[in-house]
């Protein structure tokens, strides 16, 4: 509303003009506060997105680290802030570094970090993606560990036989209402973290002696609740061996994560994910990289020749 003006001629002004011209006045004020606020937070308030009012970019974990060049993604980061991150899906063939053991080096030139979820706080994982890396949460979903802070979270009832490693246990994943709240918790860890994915380790207890009478029917019910959870907090998951039950599973699962599939001669049983355009991240222990090179890169799988302890040490292809 426009502001009227005074009669300058008129010596006296009437009681009537004098309210007209306060209510003008009192309408002209308010009218400008509005358009200076411009529905704008307070400076320094953090806003959607991890901005600042006034258009200062601050760090977040979100993982949305933007364009970040050959990084084996084959999902769409694009489009406006307000619309859901893209679930980051590996390209075949990316390179990778798989390191759970030891300092964190993370200088290792590869577009793709899989780390301990538990042992990394959330700054590595914004470091790695400030590197143009994308980077993937180590998990055991299917084995009880005694080292970890939520091992006293697991009712003794679902702890079985030792699986082989120090202070693991393998887990009854029939019990899906005692363990999905657990590992729920587990994966929001990851998301809240700034993970892109999730490696979920041992996921094949029913071909081992669990102490439970596992099925393979359990063993799919389990996994596929598993694949969810992650899906559910925008992240990304990976078979972790389980080869038996590829077919069945390679559309829930997002890529596939092998060990020694190559000594095993087992390597094409990955034919379904690299049909489906899926990465398939494998590791080689005992064989040196000139004995399996030449046939996992015709299968376009991403190959390492890494010492078991799984530390800073690796040889490409």
């Amino acid at each position: 509303m426009k502001k009227a003006t005074p009669h300058r001629t008129t010596p006296r002004t009437s009681p009537h003009r004098l309210l007209w011209i306060a209510l003008a006045a009192l309408l002209a004020l308010v009218t400008a506060c509005s358009n200076t606020s411009g529905g704008k937070s307070p400076s320094g308030t953090p806003t959607p997105g991890g901005t600042k009012a006034g258009g200062t970019q601050t760090p977040d974990d979100s993982g949305s680290d933007g364009d970040d060049g050959d990084d084996g993604d084959d999902g769409d980061d694009s489009g406006a802030s307000s619309k859901p991150k893209a679930i980051w899906r590996p390209k075949l063939g990316v390179d990778w570094q798989w390191q759970l053991t030891g300092k964190l080096d993370m200088n290792v030139k590869a577009p793709v970090y899989d780390i301990d979820g538990f042992n990394h706080p959330a700054s590595t994982v914004t470091e790695l993606h400030r590197r143009g890396k994308k980077v993937i949460c180590y998990i055991s979903v299917g084995a009880w560990e005694d080292f970890r802070p939520d091992a006293r979270r697991f009712p003794k009832g679902v702890i079985g036989k030792d699986n082989g490693w120090e202070g693991e246990r393998w887990l009854d994943i029939r019990k899906l209402d005692v363990l999905r709240p657990l590992m729920a918790k587990r994966f929001d860890m990851c998301r809240d973290k700034g993970f892109d994915a999730v490696e979920p380790d041992n996921v094949d207890g029913y071909l081992n002696e669990s102490g439970f009478p596992l099925t393979a029917k359990d063993q799919l019910a389990f996994n596929r609740m598993i694949a969810g959870l992650a899906h559910e907090r925008g992240m990304s998951v990976g078979l972790k061996n389980d080869l038996d039950q590829i077919p069945e599973l390679v559309k829930d699962f997002d890529f596939a994560v092998n060990e020694q599939c190559a000594e095993y001669d087992e390597c094409d049983t990955y034919e379904p994910f690299v049909e489906a355009k899926k990465a398939v991240f494998h590791v080689e222990y005992k064989l040196p990289t000139d004995e399996f090179c030449d046939t996992t890169r015709s299968l376009h799988l991403s190959s390492l020749e890494k010492k078991l302890h799984l530390g800073v040490w690796r040889k490409t292809c």
